[in-house]
């Protein structure tokens, strides 16, 4: 029953509706007395052989009644209790969705995608069988179960009622055995059906890659293995629940056995009637939903109680960027002060910056370059707030970035990564995503800068054109050109080019890189990439190894110094002569 604490934030918030249900739940139940005394006075007056028309005919007439009413009240606790557990689906799907658009990076590393999808749906459907059949079965088998036997009592006989009633105490110790064990076994089968989540999304996203390296059989044999598991994990858990209608069909068999024998015995002795008894039973009849239920009530209750912790242990989680009480009003603008002493991941002791210092001024073009793994992208993500947990500072206007509200930052921000994230529709709604009140001129205004208009133009439907799935049905390079044009439509005050024009080639790079200068002419951007040439105009370019900065200047300084990033630049301006050749020749 700890699962109704736990969500006693929700049914305090809920309670008219609940009350209103559980009401209805009470006079279906006191109608529901009224058919078996009316079957019994029917019985008694044709054994005494005083049956009459009028007496069959408002007798059948308040069991139509009856049952009509019971109808409508039906209709009335379903719609209260059934549709107050959909408001909990909702509550708990919108605060998970809210937990996942605040959690940092390393929220993400830690959880995979499955298993974040098994929370928001398999888990939440679990709990809201909790608050909807979950609490229809508690109310409905107490109130059920209370009038029955009260009637039974009070109607025909507390000696016979007390007898009949008395072997149904052993469904609650079973239950107690139980309760462990159900709670466990659950919480093993939801924690698999995350695993089955994760195999399938990995392998679906990964299915390009699978049959390019003929692993379509490893792979399915490593699917099975985690289906087997799953299978293992229900078998057990449906295994103990099963328990309980086997054992409750025994008690049942045992309390008619009980009723019939003393309920024969009494009625020899003339202690109640022929038609009482008939009564009695047709109450005891009625006992066997209350008493079915709560094998079903368990199995609820325990499901939802180990689905609630898993939510609660994702809700639970605390994001490590920093949200300031006070956080500074005014949008960040001005110098880009970056001054990083120290940092390192999370879960690594390693430091991955050490002494990173530069300016960067508004309107200016910053360059990062460097070899693979040197750093680059952790400037970026230091920039992004994907971490904020480092020894230094970063400023844009005097103001830490740590003090501005994490999105009133971001929204000043355009990023374009390498790897991009489009969306399931057209190029239109993907391009202008971040403004979709955007007019037509300007999303062809984005794509001529990202240099993508043409492409579009060859297209049959033009702007309208489906890109499928994670932009399935276009190439990489006009991936990042229309994750580019994205960016630009935003028009952000920092725009941010993480290596996003690696799959262009040098014309379309230097088409671009022109465009994007004349349109974003005092704006700042930030240019990290491994082809040199994509910096070679910027304002000042950092040559970052190891996590820090082992040269730094502009284009012509650097090659002043003949250092790594002279050596980088002929060597890929040789190579570029040399692919130029075999493309011709």
């Amino acid at each position: 029953m700890g699962i109704f604490s736990r969500l006693k934030w929700f049914f305090k918030n809920q309670w008219r509706q609940y009350l209103v249900g559980v009401i209805a739940l009470i006079v279906v139940a006191i109608f529901n007395v009224i058919p078996p005394r009316i079957i019994g006075d029917v019985v008694d007056a044709v054994s005494k052989r005083n049956m009459t028309a009028h007496f069959l005919l408002v007798n059948m007439l308040v069991f139509l009644g009856t049952a009509i009413a019971q109808y409508l009240l039906r209709y009335l606790w379903r719609k209260m209790i059934f549709g107050s557990s959909f408001v909990l689906e909702r509550d708990l799907r919108s605060r998970l969705y809210r937990q996942f658009m605040k959690m940092d990076a390393t929220f993400y590393q830690k959880w995979r995608t499955g298993d974040l999808m098994a929370h928001a749906t398999n888990d939440i459907d679990a709990v809201r069988e909790v608050a909807g059949p979950g609490i229809l079965t508690l109310a409905d088998s107490i109130i059920t179960g209370t009038s029955t036997i009260l009637a039974m009592g009070l109607m025909i006989s507390w000696k016979l009622t007390l007898w009949a009633v008395l072997p149904l105490l052993l469904l609650g110790i079973m239950a107690n055995v139980l309760g462990g064990k159900v709670h466990d076994a659950f919480s093993k089968s939801q924690a698999e059906f995350s695993n089955i989540n994760n195999k399938t999304q990995e392998s679906i996203v990964g299915i390009k890659v699978l049959k390019a390296l003929g692993q379509e059989k490893e792979d399915e044999e490593d699917f099975n293995k985690y289906v087997e598991d799953n299978i293992k994990a229900n078998k057990r858990s449906y295994r103990l629940d099963s328990l309980f209608d086997p054992m409750t069909t025994l008690i049942m068999g045992i309390s008619y056995v009980v009723t019939i024998i003393l309920g024969g015995l009494s009625v020899l002795n003339k202690q109640i009637t022929i038609g009482q008894l008939v009564s009695f039973i047709t109450y005891m009849a009625q006992l066997t939903w209350p008493m079915y239920a709560v094998g079903s009530l368990f199995n609820v209750l325990e499901r939802g109680s180990a689905s609630y912790d898993r939510i609660s242990e994702l809700l639970g989680e605390k994001s490590s960027l920093v949200h300031p009480k006070h956080a500074v009003e005014s949008a960040p603008d001005g110098t880009l002060d970056f001054n990083v002493h120290s940092f390192h991941y999370p879960d690594d002791s390693a430091t991955a910056l050490q002494n990173v210092h530069f300016q960067l001024k508004e309107g200016e073009t910053l360059g990062i370059v460097g070899p693979t793994g040197g750093g680059k992208s952790t400037i970026i993500s230091l920039l992004m707030r994907d971490f904020d947990h480092y020894d230094g500072a970063i400023k844009v206007g005097n103001h830490d970035i740590r003090k501005y509200d994490v999105d009133n930052y971001l929204n000043t921000i355009g990023y374009v990564p390498q790897t991009n994230f489009l969306f399931s529709t057209n190029i239109r709604d993907n391009v202008r995503f971040a403004n979709i009140e955007a007019s037509q001129e300007e999303v062809e205004k984005a794509s001529r800068v990202a240099d993508l208009d043409t492409d579009i133009e060859k297209m049959p439907n033009g702007y309208d054109t489906q890109v499928g799935e994670l932009g399935v049905s276009l190439s990489g390079g006009q991936k990042q050109r229309l994750a580019i044009a994205r960016a630009i439509l935003s028009n952000p005050k920092l725009l941010i080019l993480d290596d996003s024009l690696s799959a262009v080639d040098f014309k379309t790079e230097r088409n671009i890189e022109q465009r994007i200068a004349q349109n974003r002419r005092f704006a700042t951007t930030i240019i990290a990439a491994s082809r040199l040439s994509s910096v070679e105009n910027a304002n000042q370019i950092l040559v970052i190894d190891h996590g820090t900065i082992i040269e730094k200047g502009n284009h012509h300084e650097l090659l002043a110094q003949k250092g790594w990033y002279y050596n980088t630049f002929h060597l890929q301006e040789k190579t570029a002569q040399l692919e130029g050749r075999l493309n011709n020749g």
